[in-house]
């Protein structure tokens, strides 16, 4: 084609896709500045949390409000259910994302609290008062040396600890990932931080005319535009900003996509480091118009290509570090050969979701129950050496035994989960050595401080899914723990 007949190129549109990836920082920082908009030096998301939602129910207790920033410390995204709005923005302040709902309503678990859920924390309870004392008085009342009548403020234990658990495990039920999935990119409800991550990079950056662009409706995503073969061009694709820290995907086989195409062959890529214009792992895919389809893509079947042509020393594709996505419209397959499936002119991909798949088995919900909750009514129980709880079941409207019913229900569904029993409650700083044991009879003391950790570390153990254990504290006083080990000393519920 003679320089005459060239199309003409669009020197704003490249500046724009070079700014938005942050190829040239110089170039972002003088777009923001004519547009007026504050540099953000956090923009880039989280690959390890940020995508998918840790839901907490019960997040305004004393130990739910723990677990919450204990999430946020480590880089999850979190959202809260909460009852009253008001006075959870009192107590949890006006970042977090807060949804209203009531467990033991289980109308209000709709798609709105429960879309994008990578797993559920619960900790809602019973208020339990005491006539007279504190918390401080209440420790000590487990160890004999105080007595107070204790007694239900609010709702009932069995709508509570029963009903409002079993509302929330089957409504869970419905929105969590499969048991050895992770869910990765959800549009059917996407969030802002998701609308915020893709970008369209087009044959611009070579000089081409393609364009395109990837729009976030209420359901999915859509992937469209017009690829041209004018100026050399040929290529049309959407990629994801740097992630960082990156994905790490290692637990996992190969990534899933649900999409819906229009008959053309599109790629994907997977890219193990942030640079610009570096090795890209890559699979072609083809679509069936007009039907949603899911597309498995292991890991291993990636090919390494750098602009379209195979690197044949490439290692294989590191997939503990997951930088970016891309998706990609091209007339190109490998090697100069041509895409055969690919016509020139509008195109559109629609994509429900992409996710990891083939990994270990995590827990998908970790319900905080109580130690003790089997000893109402067991034989041989000395009720004088019991905490009050045992003690006054009777009196406090069955707590334990609904609280048992209540973790029953989690273990006859299907969700990965872990049943987490703590002794007393305390209000103390944490930081103890922990003990964990198997057939509730341990007694002892816990801060909440100890068990918010415990909720959010039992998140990444595969060896904690379906585990029951009670757990108490020790005066010991410790820098770290090793949750690995003392996860793998625990026995699966039968």
């Amino acid at each position: 084609m003679s320089d005459k007949n060239r199309s003409q190129w669009d020197l704003g549109r490249f500046i724009e896709t070079l700014s938005y990836f942050e190829v040239i920082p110089f170039l972002n920082w003088i777009q923001q500045l004519i547009q007026g908009r504050p540099q953000n030096t956090q923009d880039r998301p989280d690959g390890g949390k940020s995508v998918g939602v840790i839901l907490v129910a019960g997040a305004t207790g004393g130990l739910g409000k723990r677990v919450v920033r204990k999430l946020v410390q480590k880089g999850y995204q979190v959202r809260c259910l909460v009852r009253d709005l008001a006075k959870a923005r009192s107590i949890l302040g006006n970042d977090i994302n807060l949804v209203v709902a009531d467990i033991t309503k289980p109308e209000t678990l709709n798609a709105l609290v429960m879309a994008n859920i990578q797993a559920v924390i619960g900790c809602t309870a019973v208020r339990v008062q005491p006539v007279e004392g504190d918390t401080a008085d209440r420790a000590k009342y487990y160890q004999g040396i105080k007595f107070y009548q204790p007694e239900i403020v609010g709702d009932t234990p069995e709508n509570v600890e029963y009903q409002g658990v079993k509302n929330l495990v089957e409504a869970a039920a419905k929105y969590l990932p499969a048991a050895n999935e992770k869910l990765i990119f959800d549009f059917t409800h996407p969030s802002t931080e998701l609308k915020n991550v893709w970008g369209a990079l087009d044959d611009v950056v070579m000089g081409g005319v393609s364009s395109s662009n990837i729009q976030l409706t209420e359901n999915t995503a859509v992937f469209a535009g017009n690829v041209s073969t004018e100026n050399s061009g040929g290529f049309a694709s959407v990629r994801t900003k740097n992630f960082d820290p990156p994905f790490n995907l290692s637990d996992f086989t190969g990534v899933e996509l649900r999409v819906k195409g229009d008959g053309q062959r599109y790629k994907i890529f997977l890219r193990p480091d942030a640079t610009w214009d570096g090795l890209g792992y890559s699979y072609s895919f083809d679509t069936v118009a007009d039907t949603w389809i899911n597309i498995r893509i292991p890991f291993a079947e990636l090919t390494p290509v750098f602009r379209a042509k195979t690197v044949k020393d490439a290692p294989p594709l590191n997939a503990s570090r997951i930088s970016s996505f891309q998706l990609m419209l091209s007339k190109f397959e490998y090697d100069g050969a041509l895409n055969p499936k690919f016509t020139p002119g509008g195109f559109s991909l629609q994509v429900e979701s992409i996710k990891a798949y083939g990994g270990k088995t995590l827990p998908k919900f970790i319900l905080v129950s109580s130690a003790g909750v089997t000893r109402p009514g067991r034989l041989g129980i000395n009720l004088a050496e019991e905490p009050p709880a045992v003690r006054l079941n009777d009196q406090l409207g069955g707590i334990l035994t609904w609280k048992l019913k209540g973790e029953d229900s989690l273990r006859v569904s299907d969700i990965p989960y872990t049943i987490i029993r703590p002794c007393a409650l305390t209000e103390e700083p944490g930081g103890q050595e922990l003990i964990f044991e198997q057939g509730d009879n341990i007694r002892g003391k816990i801060s909440r401080e100890d068990v918010a950790e415990l909720c959010v570390q039992a998140l990444e153990q595969s060896k904690s899914h379906n585990v029951t254990f009670e757990v108490k504290a020790t005066e010991n006083k410790v820098n770290s723990i090793n949750w690995e080990k003392l996860f793998s000393g625990l026995q699966p519920d039968k």
